[in-house]
């Protein structure tokens, strides 16, 4: 009988523990951002950004950032955000343009004030251009002295202050993010685009 309950005890203690590897396995998402100038890694918080984690994946899954690019560089240079009050530092990047129209539906914006998540350095959020507006283009914050807090609830970057949707952290590579916020530019635009070879899960 004793041995009878310790085989049961060792069984669901094996099945709880087997429970939790699962449960802390999906909450994050680690994905590998390979670009022509080097890996990006970014661990994706499925537990407090589910939509947002969802739709990300669901574009990487499909391949659509293969063949991608980093198309967008924002910086405290003056020429290069002359029209913003509120400075901010990010690259911005999207799908392969021969996927651009074989995209998802737009999302519901997962607010900060819900997620608890903020924009620092390292961040990686959705761009949008009005509440529950966003796709595929996402961005990489860059720390230092720009106004990343602006881009949470409640901030003026956008005239909305609705903020934009957080939903990871960069745990390597922010050595290539800076690289490709100082790579050439015109305006905001980078010229040539910094190619992203291919997104996949790890």
């Amino acid at each position: 009988m004793l041995r009878m309950c310790f085989v049961v005890c060792v069984g669901l203690v094996l099945a709880m523990a087997s429970l939790a590897q699962t449960k802390s396995k999906t909450e994050t998402v680690r994905v590998l951002i390979q670009t022509e100038l080097g890996d990006i890694e970014v661990v994706l918080d499925a537990k407090r950004a589910p939509g947002t984690t969802e739709n990300f994946l669901k574009y990487v899954d499909a391949g659509h950032y293969d063949g991608g690019r980093f198309h967008r560089t924002v910086k405290l240079n003056p020429d290069n955000q002359p029209n913003n009050t509120i400075k901010i530092e990010v690259i911005q990047g999207g799908v392969n343009p021969e996927k651009s129209k074989e995209g998802f539906p737009p999302i519901k914006l997962e607010r900060t004030s819900v997620t608890g998540l903020k924009h620092k350095d390292g961040t990686i959020s959705m761009a949008r251009a009005f509440a529950d507006s966003a796709t595929s283009d996402f961005f990489i914050c860059i720390g230092g002295q720009s106004d990343l807090a602006e881009l949470d609830f409640g901030g003026k970057r956008n005239a909305d202050a609705q903020g934009f949707a957080a939903f990871g952290q960069v745990v390597k590579g922010m050595e290539i993010v800076k690289k490709i916020q100082q790579a050439p530019y015109k305006d905001q635009a980078l010229t040539p685009p910094i190619k992203i070879i291919r997104a996949k899960r790890l």
